[in-house]
């Protein structure tokens, strides 16, 4: 009697052990946990693009927070998590992406800075390659989308047709050797499209100022000022549709029927 008495005891303070996560506490499970996907700011030695989104994935750890050695799987997947962006709204640049890298499989965020592959003129918040860092976040070139569609507190399609064309304006008389082709237009059209839709609504294409300037600005997601990630999933179908009305309202004609195609870091057609 007495051994099956001992063993129920031992029994049970096993249980309240394993419950516990062991005897010194370091598995234990009480108290709050660490949030994956907080807002670090990027450290001097991690890399980062000339692309916002992208950087504030890495930023929030939806991407390696390093900016190395990322793969087209990790950025629809981070995409997805992080945006709500479906598959088809992003693979197509992320493989697009990969051509910058001398890496078959891997990029590091710095190397989407190769110019005239994704990397083009006339940017919402980059100076073009030909006038200085293409790279970095820039306050003078991000105004006019931050001063646009005055009188109200948020952006929509009508504005950023307006901005898109009058950054190519002011890129046309500031850069002799300004690059704006039908590829260009698009990518500017798509990314206008998509900042709209990540920090608004995906089927209006209205978004707060608020949330767009913390995007751009701090590359961060600007869930401390309530923004929440969109109920509806952004696809190409979506995009397209708000694409139609940005480029009503951009008013451009191109400056070359086409460009040098860039395939690599040290490749051109």
């Amino acid at each position: 009697m007495a051994l099956f008495f001992y063993s129920l005891v031992f029994a049970a303070v096993a249980l309240a052990t394993a419950k516990d996560g062991g005897s010194d506490g370091a598995a234990s499970n009480h108290g709050p946990q660490p949030d994956p996907h907080q807002f670090i700011a990027a450290k001097p030695t991690d890399l980062r693009a000339p692309c916002p989104g992208l950087n504030t994935l890495a930023n929030h750890g939806y991407l390696p927070r390093t900016g190395r050695n990322i793969t087209v799987p990790m950025i629809i997947q981070a995409s997805l998590d992080g945006f709500n962006a479906g598959v088809d709204a992003i693979q197509p640049f992320a493989k697009f992406g990969l051509l910058s890298s001398n890496d078959p499989t891997t990029m590091n965020l710095d190397d989407l800075k190769l110019h005239g592959l994704i990397e083009h003129d006339a940017s919402l918040s980059r100076l073009d390659a030909a006038l200085g860092d293409s790279l970095h976040f820039n306050e003078q070139q991000f105004s006019t989308l931050a001063n646009s569609n005055p009188g109200v507190d948020y952006y929509n399609t009508t504005s950023a047709g307006h901005v898109q064309r009058d950054l190519l304006a002011q890129s046309i008389r500031l850069n002799p050797t300004q690059t704006n082709s039908p590829k260009e237009f698009k990518i500017r059209t798509r990314e206008s499209a998509f900042y709209l839709s990540v920090l608004g609504d995906p089927l209006t294409g209205i978004a707060p100022k608020k949330f767009v300037q913390i995007f751009f600005r701090e590359e961060r997601l600007p869930i401390q000022e309530g923004w929440k990630k969109p109920k509806t999933l952004i696809t190409a179908a979506t995009l397209g549709a708000l694409q139609t009305v940005i480029v009503a309202n951009a008013n451009w004609t191109a400056t070359q029927a086409c460009e040098t195609e860039i395939l690599g870091p040290a490749l051109t057609l």
